[in-house]
């Protein structure tokens, strides 16, 4: 992995934890609307969502190479007004949360993710490798972490338009 791809890691990683630190409980369980999670459960979805970014990661690199994988338009997810339906696996809990429990998660799937990608070998070129994604099919590794550095970014700017809705 290139060090443009760890910067974009703890980039998007940096700024949603600003975004949520000095939040009480109360905010960060507010729901604006009922169909709209609150900004607890964003959270929760971008660690469920770490946590399988990491399965497919892990098992990727255990795969053979690849000659030719075709890089797909990840960008699409940062367009906020498409909507995208998460898989049931992702999906975050309807329970209450404390922020502490919130960073917690967060920095428990960023180091599993980490420790995945610091114990490949370090002949594993992510390009050459693949998992299948939900929606854009086959993506080599790379843009497996470019993807979850987005899909962070999209969901820091949605927490950011609902702070600004009930602050």
């Amino acid at each position: 992995m290139n060090f443009i791809e760890y910067d974009l890691l703890f980039e998007s990683r940096n700024q949603l934890i600003e975004e949520i630190t000095e939040l009480e409980d109360k905010t960060l369980n507010h729901k604006p609307v009922p169909d709209i999670w609150s900004i607890a459960q964003i959270c929760h979805h971008l660690y469920l969502s770490e946590q399988a970014i990491t399965e497919a990661i892990a098992k990727g690199i255990r795969d053979r190479d690849y000659k030719n994988i075709i890089q797909k338009n990840i960008y699409l997810i940062s367009d906020m007004k498409k909507k995208f339906k998460s898989p049931d696996s992702v999906l975050p809990s309807q329970k209450p949360f404390e922020i502490s429990k919130i960073i917690d998660l967060l920095a428990e799937s960023r180091d599993q993710l980490l420790q995945v990608l610091y114990e490949m070998d370090k002949d594993i070129v992510l390009n050459k490798k693949k998992a299948k994604h939900p929606m854009f099919g086959d993506l080599s590794l790379d843009q497996w972490i470019e993807l979850l550095s987005l899909h962070e970014q999209r969901h820091t700017k949605q927490i950011q338009d609902i702070k600004f809705n009930i602050m």
